[in-house]
């Protein structure tokens, strides 16, 4: 049964085309697009606004312009937007330009011969998108000239610097390798998160990420307070070459993890885990070092191992103690880019396997300059101190 609102919608837009015909096209689109995505949002709450319902999923939480180029012309659409519970609306297809690079990687690997019976199966839905080398040649250059000027645009003062790698498979030279993903993201003066740049390579090697810091800072990138990422001997080499002096963040929750290797008994796990949370989460640096050394010596031993790993690397993961609690709870993981990670790896469903570096390289840019500018209309992602910027309160 259709709703008032439903109704109200029909005749606005019917009498849209009748005043004005055709020419009027596009208004009709976006009025009858807003009321779709409006209805399906009341769907995925199963409640209507203002409704109080045991069945209600989450909230609405407003609605955000999108602007997207249609065959009308561009079309500003109102996107409603919940609170508690995850949704996009399925009348726009989220991710335009990485779903351009992924029916470009797939057409590559068909085109190379390394599909899958999968990848056969989307090539044919893929939206007329042809898979001769010429017309994948030809659809890889316009993204790559896009893609490449996001990569090189300038950077400036970026006070945090998160860094983190993820593994993808790629053919190369006859083989199947794993490729790394290197990614670099930043908090801004102004308190908001941008991924700064992404690079393949065949591995993590200090090499590697002293090509991505120093094409940062070609960039312009300066002004780097912390950076903060895993223990990885390459990247902590090349970070100790291009950025002497900055202090280091280990992230803590992988260093919890590691500490998973030094534990000699699993029935310990849960109680060394809940040892290291206590020192993560106390009120000052004074307090952390006290319970670190508390816990070095509770260890001495039942497990000298793990002991003798918490004094050398616990340590490493406390720097954060030098800033204000509230940044302190946003400095002291590189959680944020195992979300990105998460993401990439969702994006990339299909395509498990890249035909080339360059294909890698193609998707998982077009994914993070998505990301990054959705991060650009969020709010403030964390108060950063010293700032000449104005701070919300």
């Amino acid at each position: 049964m259709a709703h008032q609102g439903d109704s109200n919608v029909i005749e606005a837009v019917v009498q849209l085309l009748s005043e004005n015909g055709f020419a009027n096209m596009a208004e009709a689109m976006r009025i009858v697009l807003n009321e779709a995505m409006r209805v399906e949002r009341s769907q995925v709450l199963q409640a209507q606004p203002y409704e109080r319902t045991d069945r209600r999923r989450g909230y609405a939480n407003g609605y955000k312009p999108k602007t997207m180029a249609t065959r009308l012309g561009d079309i500003t659409f109102d996107v409603p937007q919940t609170r508690g519970v995850e949704f996009y609306p399925s009348a726009l297809e989220k991710g335009v330009r990485s779903e351009r690079a992924l029916k470009v990687a797939i057409a590559e690997m068909y085109v190379h011969g390394v599909s899958t019976r999968k990848v056969t199966e989307v090539r044919e839905k893929m939206c007329g998108l042809e898979v001769s080398s010429t017309q994948v040649s030809q659809a890889a250059r316009l993204l790559d000239d896009e893609l490449e000027a996001w990569r090189k645009r300038p950077l400036g003062e970026i006070p945090f610097l998160l860094l983190d790698a993820r593994y993808e498979k790629i053919r190369h030279g006859g083989s199947v390798v794993s490729c790394a993903v290197l990614i670099a993201v930043g908090i801004t003066l102004e308190g908001r998160r941008m991924v700064l740049g992404v690079s393949v390579s065949l591995s993590e090697a200090e090499v590697h990420w002293r090509e991505v810091f120093a094409d940062l800072q070609a960039r312009g990138l300066h002004g780097v307070r912390l950076i903060v990422s895993d223990d990885h001997a390459g990247l902590k080499a090349a970070r100790e070459a291009r950025f002497p002096g900055v202090p280091w963040q280990r992230c803590q929750f992988h260093l919890q993890q590691n500490a998973g290797h030094f534990v000699p008994k699993i029935s310990m796990r849960a109680e060394v885990a809940a040892d290291l949370r206590a020192i993560f989460d106390a009120p000052d640096a004074a307090e952390a070092a006290r319970r670190l050394e508390l816990t070095i010596r509770k260890y001495e031993t039942s497990a000298p191992k793990l002991s003798a790993w918490m004094a050398e690397s616990v340590p490493e993961s406390l720097t954060v103690f030098s800033f204000s609690p509230a940044q302190r709870r946003r400095l002291r993981t590189s959680n944020m880019l195992e979300r990105l990670s998460q993401e990439i790896k969702r994006r990339r469903r299909v395509a498990t396997l890249f035909p080339s570096e360059a294909s890698l390289l193609r998707l998982v840019s077009a994914v993070l300059m998505e990301v990054s500018e959705e991060w650009e209309t969020e709010k403030i992602y964390m108060r950063v101190e010293n700032s000449s910027s104005p701070q919300p309160e």
